[in-house]
């Protein structure tokens, strides 16, 4: 079992890397593509633990439905992945890459949640753009950042960490990583931290 598992996480970093960074960047893309350059790894400081209650909010998708985190209580585990900015290098690769992954989410009962502090229409051109994506979308636009501050990974400069929050179906966070800004975070981190959620 433990093989099988391996082999699959492997397959699927291996997809990741060959098939979602050159989809992320490909050429018709990659010239709408801002980059920043190198930022500060880390700006923000946690306001959330392992073992809290995850903080509930409701935003607005680019579905045009607003999704709450309490809508999955006692249904699904949640995934939520916070990125700083549409059309910057990393986001716009690391975002592609979880459509390989959707067989990870669905055999762990898990739904991913992606939000960032883009307006609407900037997250509709971007996604458009990405190709379909098959989690929700959210804009934490207005308030600005609010929900990435309730967090704690509202960055000084007024957009959110890289950072993954796995909620249980009790609605308790159960794993917390901020990844380095400028940095994807590795994926099969998160396939193993869903299984063991999965498995409580």
């Amino acid at each position: 079992m433990k093989r099988f598992f391996n082999i699959n996480i492997l397959l699927t970093v291996f997809l990741l890397i060959f098939y979602g960074a050159a989809f992320g960047l490909s050429e018709a893309y990659k010239g709408n593509i801002y980059n920043p350059g190198i930022l500060k790894p880390i700006d923000s400081i946690l306001k959330v633990k392992v073992g809290d209650p995850a903080p509930d909010f409701i935003l607005p998708s680019i579905s045009g439905e607003k999704i709450s985190l309490g809508q999955f209580a006692g249904k699904k585990n949640v995934v939520i992945s916070f990125v700083p900015a549409a059309w910057t290098p990393v986001c716009s690769d690391q975002w592609p890459g979880y459509n390989i992954a959707k067989g990870f989410f669905d055999k762990n009962d898990a739904v991913l949640l992606g939000i960032t502090v883009d307006n609407i229409p900037t997250l509709h051109a971007w996604t458009q753009q990405m190709g379909k994506l098959w989690f929700s979308v959210l804009s934490d636009f207005w308030p600005h950042g609010a929900v990435a501050a309730r967090y704690g990974v509202l960055r000084s400069d007024g957009v959110s960490e890289r950072a993954l929050f796995v909620i249980d179906k009790a609605g308790i966070i159960q794993f917390i990583h901020i990844e380095d800004i400028n940095v994807r975070p590795k994926l099969e981190e998160l396939v193993m931290e869903l299984e063991k959620v999965n498995k409580k």
